[in-house]
Formats: structure tokens, sequence, C-alpha cells
């Protein structure tokens, strides 16, 4: 069944319109954040494949390209990619927004481009340094024909960052931050985040500012150029770690599952699985060791502050992880949570969302995508109780191709030539 959650109050983003240039992770994230606010995202796609994120896969969702009932998207580039459905990593990312699939390189199809840049309050873009203002899209040129536009570039390493086209996908941020340097095992080597992490800080980042420039839009007309990076965003995402470094003029050690400056605060093993239990100040650990039945613990002059326990931390964590090692997962976690300790099982994705729906967070919502069937989707990390936010599904290719051409002023034969000589496709829904 699709969601459809009743609104009580307008969206906060109601009337904004966006036009997403951009493609991956980064910018469609800050996008897709838009459009949970009730901003028009229109993003502006290659024909014939799309954002690079539609063919990143497995997994796929939904059936094969040549499964009965599902349309045939017409090959207009010569490299379009067949695949069993659509991308699990597309869909992650583009929930609520439009597609036009349309050739910048097709004077029509450029020209249709640099209009609805010129109509909408917002323009997110992640071409290489140069592009955009070689086909007419930078800020210079979509200023002058919209003054309040605020202009959001993404780019791996900066603006001003030598050498300026050097690419930046997250895996070389994660090693260039710091970030990679940090995580992992304190023995073993350096490790990346699971998740693209410098991505989605940058998209966070590029929603702050958006965000920002556009209430100063809306009150004095005057636009703002935007600019976030992934390595900006990561060292000050780092946040505490780059001022220790500062302060110290050391690299902070790499603390696999522990923590750098508070004890304890990390995976303990259980009699049958692992747990996390952070005891964040004195009150939590005296809380934890008489949850556990260790008041000796609690009474060692060694442990009666956080700064002991830090310069004694093997030998705390030693016996709390004997203590542990007693009894299984489900015990400790009811009785930390009965003591008011911060606990928490450590478990894999599929299980924490369903755990965290089934535990009343409502984090799952469910739509009715036009070729993948019903999907699941996560909602946005913020709620905004008078206004629940919209749902549609992510866009095929080039699904709103024609309905977004005509808004736009362009006649219906000069789509059908496009639609003819490959510079715009539109998706059979």
């Amino acid at each position: 069944m699709t969601d459809t959650p009743s609104r009580t109050a307008p969206l906060p983003l109601a009337g904004v319109r966006v036009a997403d240039l951009s493609r991956v992770l980064a910018g469609p994230y800050a996008t897709m954040l838009l459009a949970d606010m009730g901003a028009e995202v229109v993003k502006v796609e290659q024909p014939g494949r799309g954002d690079d994120t539609r063919a990143w896969g497995p997994p796929w969702a939904g059936p094969a390209d040549d499964a009965p009932g599902k349309p045939e998207a017409p090959d207009t580039s010569g490299s379009a990619d067949t695949h069993p459905g659509e991308s699990a990593y597309f869909l992650s990312v583009n929930r609520n927004k439009r597609s036009l699939a349309v050739d910048l390189k097709d004077p029509d199809g450029l020209a249709a481009v640099q209009d609805l840049c010129a109509s909408c309050d917002v323009v997110v873009q992640n071409f290489r340094p140069g592009v955009a203002e070689r086909l007419g899209l930078g800020y210079g040129a979509v200023q002058a024909r919209n003054p309040a536009v605020v202009y959001c570039s993404v780019s791996g390493f900066g603006p001003e960052h030598e050498p300026a086209s050097r690419p930046g996908f997250d895996i070389v941020v994660q090693a260039e931050s710091g970030l990679m340097a940090t995580t992992g095992p304190a023995e073993g080597p350096a490790s990346k985040v699971g998740v693209a992490l410098t991505d989605v800080l940058t998209g966070l980042n590029a929603a702050v500012g958006i965000l920002g420039a556009l209430m100063r839009a809306r009150a004095t007309g005057v636009g703002e150029d935007v600019s976030v990076s992934l390595i900006n965003s990561t060292l000050s995402g780092l946040v505490n770690l780059t001022q220790q470094a500062l302060v110290t003029g050391e690299e902070p050690a790499r603390m696999g599952n522990a923590h750098t400056t508070i004890v304890p605060y990390q995976v303990f093993p259980t009699a049958d699985a692992d747990i996390v239990v952070a005891a964040g100040n004195d009150a939590l650990y005296l809380r934890l060791c008489a949850a556990i039945g260790r008041d000796d613990l609690a009474a060692d002059p060694r442990y009666t502050t956080n700064r002991g326990r830090v310069a004694h931390r093997e030998e705390l964590v030693a016996a709390l992880t004997g203590t542990l090692r007693s009894r299984g997962a489900d015990h400790w976690m009811a009785v930390l949570v009965e003591a008011g300790v911060p606990v928490g099982r450590v478990r894999g994705v599929l299980d924490a969302l369903r755990t965290a729906d089934a535990g009343g967070d409502d984090v799952l919502r469910t739509v009715e995508h036009p070729t993948a069937g019903l999907l699941e989707q996560v909602r946005a990390g913020f709620r905004l109780a008078g206004s629940p936010p919209p749902l549609t599904p992510p866009p095929l290719l080039g699904q709103h191709s024609r309905e977004l051409l005509t808004e736009l002023g362009v006649g219906p034969e000069r789509i059908d030539a496009m639609v003819k000589r490959g510079a715009v496709q539109q998706a059979d829904v």
C-alpha cells in the first residue's frame, strides 16, 4: 500500500523550484532533501544512460529489462546499459524528483536547460571545472538571467584546490581527509567507512548552504554562489579529531571500536553477540557498575573519573569484558536499558531498519514504482511534525521529459523532432 500521509501545514519549500544538474551521490542527496521539504526538483540527465548510479548494481529492484510489462526505453545514445531492473543505489537518493533526459550537446536541448535554470530558484551542479561555464550554465551566465538564483557547485576538492580538475570520489577523499587513517582496528590497517560518508556530509552541507542562501534571496532578491566540496565537508566533519590534532600537534590514534577520550565507550563481546556500551560520564559509569554487579569497579580509585579510566583503559576494559561475557546480549540489553545506561546491539543494516521501524521510529515508507513495484524507502533524518514529506518514486530516465519541455514553452513539434534525433528521451510509463 502506498504511503500517503495527511498534510496539516504547507511544506516549508513549497513553491521553490530546483534544477538538479548533478549526478551520483552528494548533489542528488542534497536535492532529495530539498524535495522532501516540498521543493520541486527537476533532475536533468543524459539520454540513454542518465545518472551514473542507474548502472551501479547489483542489487536491482523490479523486473528485468526484457520482462513482460516493463517499459522499453529507447537506445538514443548507442551506449544504453541493459540490466535486471532499477539500481538500488539510484533509488536511494532520487525520490520526489522529475526526470528530464536531454542532450546538452544538442543546441535545442542546451537551450531548454538554460531556460530551466533561468526559471529556477536553485541550481545544483557537479560538472568538472570549466564545463558548466562552457555550456553557458555557470553561475555568471545563470545569474545574469536570474539575479536571485542560489547556485550550488559540488566538487571533490573545491574550486581553489590544485590541480583544479582533480576528480574526487568518496574513497579518495576518505584517504586524503584523515577519515580513513582514524578508522579501523588500532593494530590493523586504515579502513574506509562502509558508506560513502564524504558524499553524504557534502550533501548535507550543500542543503544547509542552499537553505541559508535561499532565505536571504527570498528576503532581498540577492542570490548566492555556494560551493561545497567532499574534502572540506569531511575535514569539518571530523570535528573533535581535527581539533585534537591541532591542539596536540599529533595524529589521533586509531582506536577501532573504542573512543579516544571516553572509557568505557566501545564494543564488548557477550556470551552470544556484541553490544556497545557508552558510559559517557562518571554518573553513567557508576550506573553501569551497579547494573552488572561490579561495585568493586565503581569504588576503585583508578576508575572514579574519566581521566583515570582513560589512563587505565586496558585493565578496566578487561574487567568489564570478563563480566559481560558471562551472559548473553539480550540479558545485558534489558539490564542496562533498565538502568539508564546507553547500550546497543551491533546489528546488520536490514536488522537495524526492521528493529527501528518496529520500535516506533517510522523510518520506512512505501511507494509504488512504475517498474520496480512496491518499493520501501528510508525517510530523511529530520521530521517536520506539521508537514509530513511527500513521497513520489524515483523517476524513470526521461519519465517527465515531454511534460517539462512543454512547461518551458517548447512546442510539441519541436519536442517530437528532438526525440526523433535522440536529443530527448521520453520514458513510456
